[in-house]
């Protein structure tokens, strides 16, 4: 049997991952699920990437190691990848022992045949992409690939000379076009990169601790990114004192990998590092690289800063795991970003799911139900319409075959959907109906019922990879065991004569507005709670001199009314015990003359008098807030005039 090995990049276990993310686990294993239809033995990896200076950062700011912090977000990972009906065949963690003992020996192997050197990195680094780059690179001292401030770094480190492979690399990239998909991100890594001239690359770090020891040096540890790219022949069983001929079978067998899917942000690392390491190492190269755009939210690109991050497993919970997989895979161009907001997600499952897709199958179904027991009729009297649906069928699943083999993924999709609107238009140019009241017309009827049947089975056969827990329902509600894809080939797989099984409904309907009016109050209510807990702004440090400046009294308010021509402002009558005090404060938005009278607050009694609306006012009351004021108010046993101190 053929072999098909696939990896995703390993997610960075630095935070939970949002919708764009998990897109990459989606369409890879929607791949994976695709070619294991093909026939082939597919074996497909993924994972976490678990260390670097953010991580090292992040967990010093929670108050754990670095070791339990990963832990955590990587459960919370692998937990969305499991949700998302991904069927890996590995999870690899660049903390595994395997992993990180393999990693020790390659960067030793580099280094005793002299593909890496010791001496100082000065320059720029990008902590959260543990990236460097030159002064050239930088964009107005921000870092090219995500945006944010880049450092100035000087460390003692060892690189490697990437120039050594450089032309090799050149040389294969020309003789290999299918490479790096898609073609313009060939250009961009040729352009930008290789033919601009390639510096050595810096391997280890001594700035932080987090990472895998160099084995001969450990107060240096290895680049993050070495260590995460090498996970691809870790994984799978690689040992760097052995040739290729000495590997294990397991390892011989499926690298070099058929295709790494990876985010376009990443490529630089994948086309040029990567393949030079692999060189250096005396493997293959992999036969693909697709790097696959990004999911902005609307227009923007998805960021936690932003406040503009959806998550997979949040959607999911509304609209259910086949319908998130389902937008994913649909609304990603080939080569150019897709978009999600809340309202295009609400119109593609509407529209798609619900009403294309469902409907169709539920028509169906009780049509069946209802003019012939619920048995698979047999197709008698034929029309050219049935011709032309057979014919849409056909291109249909032509098309979807060869886009999905080529990874356009949406378009594949879009296919298959094409079909179903044509079975749809076939039901409303049939009439079933209206054949069902005559006998002439029931042996029309046999053949229409039959034919929808058939287009919805050659559907599910199709949507497997993309909706497969939607898919195993249409079978079952079809009653067919008829479910490979190689019986999509010819029209009319479907038995007839069986009975079908229990009718579900497939996908409800949204309602759309009150769908985003609960996403609008659950945003408000997570805006406030970040509030509640941000940090408050702080004054600068004072001295207790500075605080004993300030004569605070304790007084009881006797009288309380409004200020002629304002809204905000009461003048108040405040006891201090060896005198009155008429004090103006802007608090009748948020209290009623009787809620005050009789209470005992706190005075600045050495403010500088002033004039508020043309009232006199000698002093303020202390009070928080600046939305939702509130007045401070003192125990009734407190003496009126005692000063706080």
């Amino acid at each position: 049997m053929e072999k098909f090995y696939l990896t995703t990049a390993i997610a960075y276990a630095s935070r939970k991952p949002h919708f764009g993310n998990t897109y990459e686990i989606i369409m890879t294993d929607a791949f994976a699920r695709f070619q294991r239809r093909m026939g082939k033995e597919v074996f497909l990896c993924t994972g976490t990437d678990e260390h670097g200076q953010k991580i090292e950062n992040l967990a010093n700011e929670a108050g754990i190691t670095p070791q339990a912090y990963v832990d955590g977000v990587s459960a919370e990972i692998r937990g969305i990848w499991d949700l998302m009906n991904v069927k890996y065949d590995h999870f690899i963690r660049t903390t595994d022992d395997y992993h990180t003992a393999a990693v020790r020996k390659i960067f030793k192997k580099f280094y005793d045949k002299g593909d890496i050197y010791k001496g100082f990195y000065e320059g720029w680094y990008c902590t959260p992409c543990e990236s460097f780059f030159t002064a050239t690179q930088v964009v107005d001292g921000k870092c090219p690939d995500c945006g944010r401030e880049v450092s100035q770094a000087r460390e003692e480190a060892y690189f490697f000379k990437m120039s050594k492979y450089a032309d090799r690399l050149m040389n294969y990239i020309e003789e290999h076009p299918e490479f790096i998909e898609p073609e313009s991100r060939k250009r961009e890594m040729v352009n930008n990169f290789l033919k601009a001239g390639l510096q050595d690359l810096c391997v280890s770090r001594t700035s932080f601790k987090w990472g895998i020891p160099v084995d001969f040096d450990e107060r240096h540890v290895v680049y993050v990114w070495l260590d995460a790219l090498t996970n691809y022949i870790t994984a799978i069983g690689y040992d760097p004192d052995k040739s290729f001929e000495e590997q294990s079978e397991k390892f011989k067998k499926y690298w070099p990998a058929d295709v790494h899917i990876i985010g376009k942000d990443i490529l630089r690392f994948h086309t040029i590092y990567w393949p030079i390491f692999l060189m250096a190492l005396e493997l293959p190269l992999p036969k693909k690289v697709f790097g696959h755009p990004w999911f902005n939210f609307g227009s923007d690109k998805m960021s936690k800063s932003r406040g503009n991050v959806v998550y997979a497993d949040e959607l999911a919970s509304t609209f259910g795991v086949d319908a998130v997989r389902y937008y994913a895979l649909s609304e990603m161009p080939y080569a150019q970003d897709g978009s999600i907001t809340y309202e295009s997600v609400i119109t593609r499952y509407n529209n798609d799911l619900a009403n294309n897709l469902g409907n169709l199958v539920s028509r169906t179904h009780a049509m069946t139900k209802k003019y012939f027991d619920g048995i698979v009729p047999t197709p008698c009297v034929t029309d050219p319409l049935d011709d032309e649906l057979r014919l849409a069928v056909k291109r249909g699943v032509e098309e979807s075959i060869e886009l999905m083999g080529s990874y356009h993924v949406a378009d594949s999709l879009e296919s298959i959907f094409t079909m179903l609107r044509r079975a749809n238009k076939y039901i409303d140019e049939t009439t079933p109906w209206i054949l069902a009241k005559s006998e002439e017309g029931r042996a029309r009827l046999s053949t229409v019922i039959y034919n929808l049947l058939e287009v919805i089975r050659i559907a599910a056969a199709l949507l497997v990879p993309y909706i497969p827990a939607t898919a195993e329902s249409i079978f079952a509600q079809l009653g067919t065991d008829k479910t490979e894809l190689d019986t999509v080939s010819e029209f009319g797989a479907l038995e007839s004569g069986k009975p079908l099984g229990e009718a579900h409904t497939l996908f409800m309907r949204i309602d759309e507005k009150a769908f985003l009016e609960e996403i609008e109050k659950k945003r408000k209510a997570a805006e406030a709670e970040a509030q509640a807990s941000a940090e408050p702004e702080h004054e600068p440090e004072a001295t207790i001199d500075a605080f004993r400046a300030l004569e605070l009294r304790v007084g009881q308010i006797k009288e309380c009314e409004r200020v002629p021509k304002s809204k905000k402002l009461f003048r108040l009558i405040i006891d201090l015990g060896y005198e009155s005090r008429q004090v103006v404060s802007g608090i009748a938005e948020y209290y009623t003359p009787d809620e005050l009278i009789g209470k005992k607050v706190i005075v600045v009694a050495n403010l500088k008098p002033v004039k508020l609306c043309g009232v006199e006012s000698r002093g303020m009351i202390l009070a928080s807030g600046d939305s939702d004021v509130r007045v401070v108010f003192i125990d009734p046993a407190v003496k009126n005039g005692e000063r706080i101190s």
